[in-house]
């Protein structure tokens, strides 16, 4: 697939692309020009493609698992090799600046190795069953199988990267995939799906298809044949999905509201700054670990929040296809509007605006805030923008008590030297990860990633999502000589 403005691109069934039927238009978040079309898959194309995973599930099961190590690293080497190519559709439909949509594609690099990797260790275990008499002779064997198809809902902060985190571990596993990506970056996944064709994955295994949510949802829901449903995105949408999805397994890694401690003993305030301007702003704040919340110590609060302000104003908004730029547009102008409104609720409130907030189309400047309270939408929600509410704290303990006030619980950071407040802080946050040394932002793909309260259920990561995607299966011999 070669991108270029207003080309029209099919969706991927049984190893063909589909071009005919209705298309969906794709636009740039940054100056809303045309990137190209795609043709809409229908619910008969998706009842077709369970078809096709249910017929190739045979052999997706028997694939060798050196073949399914040697396609997933073909799939790694592809990327190595079209880095910039992925990179710029990145840019174009996610708008996503140019520097981080490099650092997505090395990132994805690193899931499917990690991915070839655990499909050779994929592994089970023998078991002695004479432990009473009348049972010699007798000996278990523990292996793990493929659940079946899997439906992966993919969403458009990481249109490569967490699609490889599902794809990859489907792949490892032996399971058949169909792939429901975000309608605003459909043209990244389908071109990672034409890779893993060519890499050697059965084409009958594989389909991506631009559905409407409607009926996605319809698939993960009334689709029986369907075995996992993988989702990331929203909160109320993956909890109505997980809702209504009978027996299937549901993974579900949602929405997050991240919050850092800063203690006084912390040395290093200047790096301990920039980290968190970048980790709050970088791709101006559409992750769901974007620093949102950060909670001082009194003491340093007014030298700590200086010191993100003066990193801040260094950083460059604007178009991402520039090298320089860092923060970008969010994905439509609804949304910049949108955090617009929830900043000017929280300053008619009391809080106070230190710094951005300025709205131009669908970009904004990094906002920092003070003064924020429990019930705004700033605090409460996840924002998914470029907004961090700074605040001080006296009393380590009501810190830890003012971050877990959140109906999120994914990931957690903390900058402290004392290990007992490490200890007391890993026992009480509820949260799925703190990072300690740095800000709840950093994550390394083969890690368990996931949280709890509304942010979600099971673990990403690749070893983690294949155990979900596999279930144990036992073979019990005897009479055997």
């Amino acid at each position: 697939m070669k991108m270029r403005p207003g080309t029209q691109t099919g969706f991927l069934l049984c190893g063909k692309e589909w071009i005919e039927g209705e298309t969906l238009e794709v636009r740039s978040p940054w100056d809303q020009g045309l990137v190209g079309r795609v043709t809409v898959a229908t619910r008969a194309d998706a009842r077709q493609a369970v078809n096709h995973a249910m017929a190739s599930l045979r052999r997706t099961r028997a694939l060798p698992r050196w073949k399914r190590r040697e396609i997933l690293e073909d799939v790694a080497a592809a990327l190595i090799e079209q880095k910039e190519r992925f990179a710029q559709l990145i840019v174009a439909e996610a708008g996503k600046p140019v520097r981080l949509a490099r650092g997505e594609v090395d990132r994805a690099v690193l899931t499917f190795k990690t991915a070839a990797e655990e499909a050779a260790r994929l592994g089970g275990e023998s078991l002695p069953l004479d432990l009473t008499e009348g049972n010699e002779g007798r000996w278990g064997l523990v292996q793990r199988f493929p659940v079946g198809p899997v439906l992966a809902i993919t969403p458009f902060n990481f249109p490569l990267n967490l699609v490889a985190h599902k794809v990859a571990p489907a792949l490892a596993a032996g399971c058949p995939l169909i792939l429901k990506p975000a309608p605003q970056t459909p043209f990244t996944a389908l071109a990672l799906g034409e890779v893993i064709l060519k890499a050697g994955w059965p084409g009958e295994a594989l389909a991506v298809l631009p559905l409407s949510n409607i009926d996605a949802a319809w698939l993960a829901e009334k689709e029986d044949r369907i075995k996992l449903v993988s989702f990331t995105g929203s909160a109320k949408v993956g909890w109505e999905l997980k809702a209504h999805s009978g027996r299937k397994r549901v993974l579900l890694e949602l929405g997050g509201n991240a919050a850092l401690i800063v203690h006084s003993d912390w040395l290093d305030l200047d790096e301990a700054a920039e980290r968190t301007a970048h980790a709050a702003f970088g791709f101006a704040g559409q992750s769901c670990i974007s620093v949102q919340r950060v909670f001082v110590e009194r003491k340093i609060f007014q030298t700590f929040l200086w010191k993100v302000v003066e990193t801040t104003a260094k950083m460059v908004a604007g178009d991402p296809s520039d090298e320089a730029t860092e923060v970008g547009p969010l994905i439509r102008i609804g949304e910049a509007e949108r955090v617009e409104a929830w900043v000017k609720e929280a300053v008619d409130g009391g809080a106070k605006l230190v710094a951005g907030g300025e709205r131009h189309g669908s970009v904004v400047t990094p906002v920092i805030l003070t003064g924020t309270k429990p019930g705004m939408k700033v605090r409460d929600e996840e924002v998914f923008g470029p907004v961090v509410a700074i605040e001080p704290y006296d009393d380590f303990e009501q810190a830890l008590a003012d971050v877990n006030h959140s109906r999120y619980g994914l990931q957690a950071g903390l900058l402290t030297r004392d290990a007992g407040r490490i200890l007391t802080a890993y026992r009480e946050l509820e949260v799925g990860t703190l990072i300690v040394g740095d800000t709840p932002s950093w994550r390394l793909d083969p890690m368990p990633y996931g949280g709890i309260k509304d942010s979600g259920l099971g673990r990403e990561g690749i070893r983690s999502a294949i155990q979900e995607m596999t279930e144990p299966r036992m073979l019990v011999m005897s009479g055997l000589s």
